[in-house]
């Protein structure tokens, strides 16, 4: 990270620090602001957060350790999560995660090489009836079957957006 970036980092923290008048109760709400802007949590942004809500920084690894959709590692720009709920369990979602595999070319907890794909389990989201369950970032595709993967993948490729880099043909 460069120097500029941390700094810039360091602001964004502080800002939201003060918008909780730095309370130390606003720890979830920061981190939460943190990986959604930045895609994960880096060790500096844990450090500075505690130095600014005056807590060791263990507490603040504590609460990123513990939810999670927080993230200490960077993800993907998709992350695909299968609920690994047990009222889940069935070929079906055996299934699924294979292909999910196969057709990304890594394994659950892997990014892909070109930084597209994260894929991951998830815990219980409170849709036990509506299983199997994809989560793709906060997107909730209910009922999902192998069949559903390419055209989940495909869709997610086709709308991707380059935020630098213009395409020319």
């Amino acid at each position: 990270m460069l120097f500029t970036e941390r700094e810039q980092l360091r602001h964004k923290i502080m800002t939201l620090a003060d918008s909780f008048n730095n309370e130390r109760s606003a720890v979830l709400q920061i981190l939460q602001e943190i990986q959604t802007e930045y895609g994960y949590i880096s060790s500096y942004a844990m450090q500075i957060t505690a130095d600014i809500l005056h807590i060791h920084p263990v507490e603040v690894y504590s609460v990123v350790s513990f939810y999670e959709f927080l993230s200490d590692v960077k993800s993907g720009n998709y992350v695909i999560s299968l609920s690994d709920c047990i009222a889940h369990d069935s070929a079906k979602k055996q299934a699924i995660a294979r292909q999910l595999s196969n057709d990304l070319g890594i394994d659950f907890g892997e990014t892909t090489d070109d930084g597209l794909f994260t894929l991951k389990k998830t815990g219980c989201i409170g849709m036990c009836d509506q299983g199997p369950v994809v989560l793709v970032n906060e997107r909730i595709y209910t009922q999902f079957s192998f069949q559903d993967v390419g055209r989940i993948i495909d869709d997610c490729r086709k709308n991707f957006v380059f935020d630098s880099v213009e395409v020319k043909s």
